[in-house]
């Protein structure tokens, strides 16, 4: 790229990232102002993302579904919209995304929010059939003082909800102000220029890199593990000159559970994996995702239709989708071993309080080097709360917080080490457990051990990876995450 080019490009990418900080620090609640659990990008008037903060995997590759539901109500260039219903542009309900216009398009944010209703606190029950059950549904409604108030009011924890929402509304609130500036600084015309090249600079990147794949047709298999048993994932990749198509076709229906996607979440797990095989630096443009075709069943797991539940599909089932992926890739090019393979989502609250957090766990090892031990993967880019910060606002004791030492895989290069995290309860509420990697462990690759599977505790009694509880006061909760796959015969 030409030296204007990257300067304007960078000068985009800075507005996104202030964005995010201005987000998180003005942020209410621990899941956004501790673990960062939001995302923040900009797109052109066409709706196309041209530059975007490095937070959520999950939350970014599907915003320009969001985007492309609100351009369809015509926003007024001083309108907000929010909305997070899954089959219009969102990802899981708690996922609220609002949508503004800019001078030269619009700014987008996506924040969990630590609770939008539903039938258990923190809205990620374990057991929910149906979307409902799971919250508050937003499809692309303007947002004012009237629909925030009708909104929040079917909340727990009303107050906490607004002070996110006011803290997403000043990172639109900048985003406008430093887009105005970039504009009277270098003209609207440059930077509208500078979009589309660099839209185009991305797409050629991308087809660089499928081009280097070798050509030829990649499957893989691989399973969620739902309480009625396990759930299959298929998938076939096609590499064709600088083309890529990614056929789910064989994979199972959607179930009467919540680990469903929508088609937002399974593009997003999918360009994901694109990035990491292809260029990691490469600007997380739309011109990225250009030459990446997917076609996944209308009904299925990766493309369930509305009213299905999909809080377990956000976070369990996107990061499977990126496990067979990368499986699928094994078979033309070396890839990593395994890693955790889920996010150990952990919910706990009453009317009083309500706390999220996702664990880390172990990455799989390269074939030149072991796995990081402790660290979120694939779809989840969080922080972990910290201690002093969790036990200061929450009705909640940190037990334990340690690496699970020896649960990385052995090889040539060894799987990075899951985590072991208690936590207890000083006052009844409930806690809800979405996770994965329980009964099948983290492959390794090429001859690497597999990493130990999690296991989930309540007092020392087994939890099911799936499950909602009534906790007491004292009751501790024991959460030890997978342990990455190993690469090479040891």
């Amino acid at each position: 790229m030409n030296i204007q080019l990257q300067v304007l490009g960078h000068a985009l990418r800075a507005v996104a990232e202030e964005m995010g900080a201005a987000l998180i620090r003005s942020a209410f609640s621990a899941n956004i102002k501790e673990r960062r659990d939001c995302s923040t990008a900009l797109f052109d008037e066409r709706g196309r993302m041209v530059a975007q903060a490095e937070h959520i995997p999950v939350h970014l590759g599907a915003m320009p579904d969001a985007v492309a539901a609100v351009m369809e109500r015509d926003p007024a260039r001083t309108d907000v919209f929010m909305l997070n219903d899954p089959f219009a542009g969102g990802t899981h309900l708690p996922d609220i995304t609002l949508v503004s216009r800019t001078d030269l398009g619009f700014a987008v944010t996506r924040a969990h929010h630590a609770d939008v209703g539903g039938i258990e606190p923190g809205s990620m029950p374990a057991g929910s059939t149906t979307l409902a059950e799971e919250g508050v549904v937003i499809p692309p409604t303007k947002l004012d003082d009237e629909s925030l108030a009708a909104v929040i009011a079917r909340m727990r924890n009303p107050e906490e909800r607004r002070g996110d929402f006011r803290a997403q509304l000043a990172a639109h609130r900048l985003a406008d102000d430093r887009i105005a500036d970039l504009c009277a600084r270098h003209g609207a015309s440059s930077l509208r220029d500078a979009m589309e090249e660099l839209l185009a600079y991305s797409e050629r990147v991308v087809r660089a890199g499928i081009a280097a794949l070798p050509d030829g047709r990649y499957e893989a298999r691989d399973v969620l593990e739902a309480p009625e048993g396990d759930l299959e994932l298929r998938v076939a990749v096609t590499v064709d000159g600088d083309e890529l198509e990614v056929d789910f076709a064989g994979t199972d229906p959607q179930h009467d559970g919540n680990l469903n996607c929508p088609l937002a979440v399974t593009r997003s797990a999918t360009y994901f994996v694109v990035r990491c095989l292809t260029d990691p630096d490469v600007p997380a443009s739309a011109g990225a995702f250009a030459p990446v075709t997917i076609v996944a069943p209308v009904g299925s797991l990766v493309n369930a239709q509305p009213g299905a539940a999909v809080a377990g599909g956000n976070v369990e089932t996107s990061c499977r989708i990126v496990d067979v992926l990368f499986r699928a890739f094994g078979e033309a090019v070396a890839v990593p071993a395994q890693g955790q393979g889920t996010m150990n989502n952990v919910t706990i609250g009453n009317d009083r309080f309500t706390y999220y957090e996702t664990l880390g766990g172990g990455q799989g090892a390269c074939p030149d080097a072991d796995g990081p031990s402790g660290v979120h993967v694939t779809m989840s880019n969080t922080l972990t709360t910290p201690v002093e910060a969790l036990e200061l606002s929450y009705p909640l004791r940190v037990r334990r917080h340690e690496l699970r030492l020896g649960s990385g895989g052995a090889g040539r290069h060894r799987g990075g080490d899951g985590v072991v995290r208690e936590l207890e309860a000083l006052e009844p509420c409930r806690v809800s457990i979405l996770s994965d990697r329980r009964a099948h462990a983290p492959a390794g690759a090429n001859g690497g051990e597999p990493g130990a599977p999690g296991r989930n505790a309540l007092n020392g009694e087994e939890l099911p990876a799936k499950t909602t509880v009534e906790l007491a006061a004292g009751d501790v909760v024991r959460i030890e995450t997978p342990g990455g796959g190993g690469f090479g015969t040891a």
